[in-house]
């Protein structure tokens, strides 16, 4: 009798009153309001499931479907219509897909987009990986227990803002074909027809003026030594139609700040130094760019376009993490040889374990996963300037 009780109680605690019944319908409705109007996902509506604030706590009892209570359901299973669309149905906002808004199509001009995109000023992780080298090179080249010079420091971090940004738009001009064949390149300005080659070329000619008024500042062997770059800025994206080491080239072109900035301050260069700071931003450049390069191998393939993750295929890890080796050994040479105090080698022992985390975790069938240890190697430049800087305000 009290088992029949208790069973009856249940059923009309379990009975939907009209208030909870209105929060659930302000929620349906709260969650269409908020979402983007997209005809296909309001044709094609995809079921998600009610979150837990909504759940009864005796969900697993019963489940009303239909008219009537369904004992041993859940609850929780009830879904209500979403407006969301996947990522597959994403359409296209102008320049620019719905599921890929950034910074740039929030707060420049229309018109202004392509040129920020092509520039990819949403994508700062390529400044950072081509600006680290030459805030290493400037904080060694400092007066021992002295700050380096923030001018310079900030003419350099300019400079490699524009001079990625010419680096990408030569990129797209020359790979624009081969572009529209990738799918993570197929929506760049210049291969997805936003921007005509003939814009992207009056845009280079604008990056390389704002580039060549950072350069005029420094001394003359500098300018010279600046200006040598460009060559190699100009041949980089033709190297994968040639050879599997374009990301070998990529090291020599990323990492010539290396050399610049030491004879910005100094006025020339000192080989001791400045060469294993070199050898090693160039062997860091093929462990980073390597994993970048897995995530476009398959598309590579069909295209015909070279790279060391095609060249070393299954062998990757091995490879880059002695190139790994060889990057933290050559960093450690420099420190010896400018003579720089302990913080710098803490701080050393520390980027080896970011960069030896980077190459045992990466999944090189993630193109999610590559990118992910792509971008942190951000962290890995940070911990570098940090140990030069600290072991030169030591010295």
């Amino acid at each position: 009798m009290a088992s029949l009780w208790l069973s009856r109680a249940s059923r009309r605690f379990l009975k939907p009153s009209p208030f909870s019944s209105l929060i659930c319908l302000s929620h349906s409705l709260f969650s269409i309001s908020s979402s983007p109007y997209n005809e296909k996902s309001c044709a094609n509506p995809r079921p998600v499931p009610i979150p837990n604030h909504f759940h009864s706590p005796l969900r697993s009892f019963e489940q009303y479907r239909g008219g009537k209570w369904i004992p041993g359901s859940s609850v929780g299973s009830l879904t209500h219509i979403s407006t969301s669309s996947s990522s597959s149905n994403a359409k296209s906002n102008g320049d620019c897909k719905v599921d890929d808004v950034s910074w740039i199509d929030l707060y420049l001009p229309r018109q202004a987009r392509p040129y920020a995109r092509l520039a990819r000023l949403n994508k700062p992780i390529g400044t950072w990986l081509l600006a680290w080298p030459c805030m290493w090179s400037i904080s060694l080249a400092a007066d021992p227990g002295h700050l380096p010079d923030f001018m310079m420091l900030t003419l350099f971090g300019c400079g490699a803002l524009f001079l990625r940004g010419a680096g990408c738009t030569i990129n797209d001009l020359l790979d624009r074909d081969i572009d529209t064949m990738v799918e993570r390149t197929k929506l760049r300005p210049i291969a997805s027809g936003l921007l005509t080659p003939f814009k992207g070329l009056c845009f280079l000619g604008v990056q390389l003026l704002l580039g060549l008024g950072i350069l005029i500042q420094l001394n003359n062997y500098s300018r010279i030594l600046g200006a040598s770059a460009l060559l190699l800025v100009f041949t980089y994206p033709l190297m994968k139609r040639f050879t599997f080491w374009p990301q070998a080239y990529l090291g020599l072109t990323f990492n010539w700040g290396a050399l610049l900035g030491w004879s910005a301050v100094q006025g020339s260069i000192d080989p001791a130094v400045v060469f294993p700071l070199y050898i090693s931003g160039v062997c860091w450049t093929l462990v980073y760019d390597t994993i970048y390069a897995h995530q476009d191998k398959e598309d590579d393939l069909k295209v015909g376009v070279k790279s060391t993750a095609l060249r070393f295929g299954d062998s990757t890890k091995k490879w880059i993490t002695g190139f790994g080796i060889a990057c933290i050994s050559s960093l450690a040479i420099c420190g010896l040889n400018a003579e720089i105090e302990w913080p710098y080698y803490a701080c050393l022992a520390a980027a080896s374990g970011q960069l030896a985390w980077q190459i045992w975790t990466v999944d090189l069938s993630s193109r999610i996963d590559c990118n992910k240890k792509f971008v942190s190697n951000k962290w890995f430049g940070a911990i570098i300037f940090s140990g030069i800087l600290l072991g030169r305000l030591s010295s």
